[in-house]
């Protein structure tokens, strides 16, 4: 009895004693890092969900290598455990392959800030408002109130545009006239209908100017620029003063016409 005490027992007692201090210790400072790396991000002002995400991977990976410490005490082989682990890793990294690029994607979105929510953007193809930006995908309001979501991965993949980044947006607009209507007095009523606009940023500059001779119209570009929050006030305001400003003065709009001759057969 005082051979096993000596030789197995208070050995093995205190193995056991010094895995779990390690345990303690090892989660409390890994707990203590991981806020320490949360605090400093904080000053830096990254993204919310960058703090939290990186915060977590902190604090994942020291635990992770705390148990590896607990697990070495009781004499497993950590080379082997490890080289175990990395083959299991490898294989479920081949099988969700989309999904952890769709995943690093994510970060690169939370990290460099491509978009973030409420902006309007264009990404593979579709257009929206971005509603929110998960770590595997984005969810984006259509301007007819669909929800698209959109794989992060994709996103990254392809060239990303977005509208409201800069605060303003620019109005680019056509206005046909008829042939027969004065151009100098029709870009003169634009330009008035522009500056009479609320909530229009005049300072950026405005522009009109032929684009085309159609063969019904003449076509004149408008360009002039609003704050995100009154692009569509401005879009729909425009068009309904200049119509009323057209018919005041004169200005014809064109429409698609036909000429039919007839001939009389002697």
């Amino acid at each position: 009895m005082d051979n096993f005490t000596t030789e197995i027992l208070i050995p093995y007692g205190l193995r056991v004693i010094g895995a779990i201090l390690i345990l303690i210790v090892g989660f409390w400072l890994a707990g203590k890092l991981s806020r320490l790396a949360l605090r400093i991000m904080e000053k830096k002002e990254w993204d919310l969900s960058v703090r939290k995400l990186l915060a977590d991977g902190i604090n994942l990976v020291l635990k992770l290598l705390v148990i590896l410490t607990v697990l070495q005490q009781f004499g497993f082989n950590i080379l082997s455990f490890v080289a175990v682990f990395s083959a299991v890793a490898l294989a479920i990294g081949l099988a969700l392959q989309g999904h952890l690029a769709n995943f690093a994607s994510g970060v690169l979105i939370l990290i460099f800030r491509y978009y973030k929510v409420g902006d309007f953007i264009q990404a593979n193809g579709d257009s929206g408002t971005v509603k929110d930006i998960h770590i595997f995908h984005t969810v984006l309001e259509a301007v007819d109130n669909r929800l698209i979501i959109v794989p992060n991965g994709q996103i990254t993949s392809k060239s990303i545009h977005n509208y409201t980044a800069q605060g303003k947006r620019r109005h680019d607009l056509t206005v046909g006239i008829s042939y027969s209507a004065d151009i100098g007095r029709a870009k003169e009523l634009i330009v008035e209908v522009i500056q009479g606009l609320p909530n229009v940023d005049l300072e950026a500059g405005h522009d009109v100017f032929v684009k085309a001779l159609n063969s019904s119209s003449v076509d004149l570009t408008v360009r002039f620029v609003a704050a995100n929050e009154f692009f569509w006030p401005a879009y729909k305001l425009f068009f309904e003063r200049l119509k009323k400003e057209f018919d005041e003065h004169g200005i014809g709009i064109p429409f698609p016409q036909m000429d039919v001759h007839l001939y009389k057969q002697e």
